[in-house]
């Protein structure tokens, strides 16, 4: 992740999800791919505790996992015709307009996940932002969120549209996230058994 971005890029994120929310949701794989990382985050967490979805999208695969495995989830996302498609297909489970940047719900959850979401942020909007998440994280609890392998900035593409990529370094998140009371559990480059997502899991001691 060596590539210089214009910054200015990352502020057409929410248009380009907003105008393309029906066929990103067509496109976007279901095979659940993300599946041992999702179940990993959720050892260890009482099951009584919910699940935070930041960043949720259409819900589909990774807010229906949850679901599935009997967690209440509190979805939030910036684009409202994401946040249709949730409703629409799981009225039972909150779905809430916000952007993860001023993130404060006054709640914690059991998990919270930033997957294919926290990434389309800059580096300084991820420094602030990443103690926003882990401050929803409640004890015992964990933290899960796709990124890149090192420090820097890529183009990403959603139906044919640019969209911006950044990454901390993995000494970076640590920091961040030792310093909000989580530690990492594991961090994986490109992990070739998740569609070479990278991906670090934190937990609340």
């Amino acid at each position: 992740m060596k590539q210089r971005v214009d910054p200015a890029l990352a502020e057409q994120t929410r248009a380009v999800y907003e105008r393309h929310a029906g066929a990103w949701d067509a496109h976007r794989r279901k095979m659940l791919l993300e599946r041992a990382w999702l179940q990993r985050a959720l050892e260890g967490v009482p099951a009584e505790l919910g699940v935070l979805d930041v960043g949720c999208g259409a819900g589909d695969p990774i807010a229906r996992f949850f679901i599935d495995a009997g967690r209440a989830v509190h979805g939030v996302d910036f684009s409202d015709p994401m946040l249709a498609l949730c409703r629409a297909r799981f009225p039972a489970q909150r779905w809430t307009l916000a952007d993860m940047r001023t993130l404060e719900l006054g709640e914690t959850h059991g998990v919270v996940v930033g997957w294919d979401s926290f990434f389309h942020l800059t580096a300084d909007e991820q420094r602030a932002c990443l103690p926003r998440l882990a401050h929803h994280v409640a004890p015992g609890g964990t933290l899960l969120f796709t990124c890149g392998p090192e420090e820097g900035e890529v183009t990403g593409v959603v139906e044919g549209d640019a969209v911006y990529h950044a990454s901390l370094s993995p000494q970076e998140y640590a920091a961040l996230l030792e310093a909000s009371g989580m530690r990492v559990e594991a961090f994986v480059p490109e992990d070739p058994d998740c569609d070479l997502h990278t991906v670090c899991l934190a937990r609340r001691g």
